[in-house]
């Protein structure tokens, strides 16, 4: 089982925590969030998410950052000397309940299923038919809608 850490910019990952434990709380023991102040040392972040990682690292860890480039990726892009982490960065509801769904899959698959959960998650809803929400709009490769419809 692969442990989930969320780094993003505050008050963001421990929202998207609280909403793991609202949702799913048999599963949410198994996540941590470091909100990124503004302002503060890149070497002050890091520690902190090195402390988090080694409490959810099962042996292995996602992480989920919330914007590719900025400070939380970033840190999180540093974590992975020895130890088996993966990144993925654009967290949002969908990704995260995906990713509590799947961890006990292996971390490859986990990553798979967080992204195709994100994108996924990503849609135009009408407002006029309520009963005809379930059409995405644009692209839809390695769709796997199948397996988890029931879960968001």
């Amino acid at each position: 089982m692969s442990g989930i850490l969320i780094i993003a910019h505050a008050p963001l990952a421990s929202a998207l925590k609280a909403c793991a434990a609202h949702t799913f709380p048999d599963c949410a023991a198994a996540v941590e969030a470091l909100d990124v102040a503004p302002n503060l040392p890149l070497e002050d972040i890091e520690a902190q998410a090195r402390v988090l990682l080694a409490r959810v690292k099962n042996p292995e860890a996602l992480i989920l950052t919330d914007v590719f480039g900025a400070t939380p990726c970033n840190v999180a892009q540093r974590l992975g000397d020895g130890v088996t982490v993966k990144v993925v960065a654009g967290v949002n509801v969908p990704m995260l309940w995906r990713s509590l769904c799947y961890q006990n899959e292996p971390l490859d698959t986990l990553v798979a299923r967080a992204v195709a959960g994100a994108s996924q998650g990503v849609m135009q809803v009408t407002t006029s038919k309520p009963q005809n929400q379930s059409q995405s709009v644009g692209y839809r490769p390695g769709h796997d809608q199948a397996d988890h419809h029931h879960q968001q």
